[in-house]
């Protein structure tokens, strides 16, 4: 039987994985870049209305945590939307302390994907998530056993191919490269047939 992570250790890690997403949400902002979810939902919106991306991502997702309460129970929905929370308010201050005088938008794209799947990794390991489709992927793994990653990238691989009405076709292949590297992170990292968490 595994051990579980203490308290102390799960606000930590919701830390550490909110402000690493940020980091990658930063990147991919930087290269006027999309991702999935609803993450790539808010990029895709700030870009057309006068709202902040942290704005729109937490209004977004709201819906999500309700799912997450009934689904999973009342601490991880908290935990999530603790940490959709953080990543609006990390996300909409980084401006402040960093800005890129280079922009390469390939290295924005795969740098983003990575951070951003590592920040997830982390928030799945300790019962949480950031809310979205997230919730949705969580569910299919627990009930279907296919790995988050999986239905992640598959969804997120139609909400970019939709932005195809919006952005150029470059700006939608370099997307995706950033989108296939944050799942790829998932779909090695996070199988349950290798690590079992309790949302509860």
């Amino acid at each position: 039987m595994m051990e579980k992570h203490s308290r102390k250790e799960d606000w930590i890690a919701i830390l550490t994985g909110t402000f690493l997403v940020a980091q990658g949400v930063f990147f991919l902002q930087s290269a006027d870049l999309l991702t999935g979810g609803t993450t790539g939902l808010a990029l895709l919106m700030s870009q057309f209305v006068s709202f902040s991306f942290g704005t729109l991502y937490f209004v977004i997702n709201c819906p999500f945590y309700l799912l997450a309460w009934k689904r999973f129970g009342r601490r991880f929905a908290i935990n999530s939307a603790i940490s959709g929370a953080l990543v609006s308010i990390f996300a909409d201050h980084l401006y402040l302390v960093i800005s890129l005088d280079t922009i390469n938008q390939v290295y924005c794209a795969v740098a983003g994907g990575l951070l951003m799947g590592l920040g997830m990794l982390i928030l799945f390991r300790h019962r949480s998530s950031l809310g979205g489709f997230n919730v949705l992927c969580l569910f299919i793994q627990d009930r279907f056993g296919i790995s988050v990653g999986k239905s992640q990238l598959a969804i997120d691989c139609a909400i970019l191919f939709a932005s195809f009405f919006f952005v150029s076709p470059m700006i939608i292949l370099l997307s995706i490269i950033g989108a296939v590297a944050l799942n790829l992170v998932l779909a090695m990292n996070h199988k349950p047939t290798r690590y079992s968490v309790s949302y509860g």
